[in-house]
């Protein structure tokens, strides 16, 4: 992190605010209280707040506010980030039916980390991932936290067209594929969940600062859950996270 935040020009209608250069914890933990803070200064002439791995982008009307007057406001909300308690970050469980045509790529991850796929699933399978970021395409979760020992480089060809749901690693991050999208992440499975739907009244389930957890089901498991999805019926599961 660094030992001063970096306040950034971003085009004539955006600041950036750059906390650090490294993805961690304490960075996601500073960028969450500063969008929790300008939440509930309750700024008008603000139009969206776009959190990343290691900033904070921050829309602004040009008419309400001159970037000076915007960076002298921010800096004086950041003065005041020790006393904001973050709320509790809640746990999403996603089912996934791992390997086979839904994870075409877990042979690879298994021979680049000399485990069998029960013990790449069990260990995906084995924590919960901390939501970094909501990117890329609506709703894709940039998940940290990934055990080191399923690390996995990516695709040298990345695939033009990815099924929705599609659960990949890259490098040492983990994700799901909201929607169908070219990609160049290993796949090892698929959830049957809707990461992001138009129609729903949140379109976009996750969020960043929450955690998801992965959990093995079968083929039948996945296609009840997959009907339920489709007519609306489907619950997602969430507990509070215990960390």
């Amino acid at each position: 992190m660094y030992d001063k935040t970096k306040y950034l020009t971003a085009g004539d209608k955006g600041l950036v605010i750059e906390f650090g250069n490294e993805i961690s914890k304490p960075i996601n933990e500073k960028i969450r209280s500063m969008v929790l803070a300008i939440e509930k200064a309750g700024l008008t002439g603000l139009s969206e707040l776009v959190p990343t791995y290691r900033s904070l982008l921050v829309y602004y009307d040009p008419l309400q506010w001159s970037c000076q007057k915007l960076i002298q406001r921010l800096q004086e909300l950041e003065g005041e980030l020790n006393s904001l308690q973050l709320p509790q970050p809640k746990v999403t469980l996603l089912p996934v039916l791992y390997g086979g045509e839904y994870g075409p790529d877990l042979p690879f991850v298994c021979k680049n980390a000399g485990l069998t796929p029960e013990e790449v699933i069990n260990i995906h399978t084995s924590r919960d991932y901390l939501i970094y970021m909501i990117g890329f395409t609506p709703g894709f979760p940039y998940l940290g936290g990934m055990d080191e020992r399923i690390a996995t480089p990516r695709l040298q060809n990345p695939r033009t067209k990815i099924p929705a749901g599609s659960v990949g690693i890259a490098g040492s991050q983990t994700g799901v594929y909201p929607i169908e999208s070219p990609g160049g992440w290993q796949l090892i499975g698929r959830t049957p969940v809707k990461l992001y739907d138009p129609h729903r009244a949140t379109p976009v389930l996750l969020a960043a600062g929450d955690y998801v957890r992965f959990y093995s089901i079968n083929e039948t498991q996945y296609q009840e859950i997959l009907k339920q999805c489709q007519d609306g019926t489907y619950q997602v599961e969430c507990r509070e996270y215990q960390g």
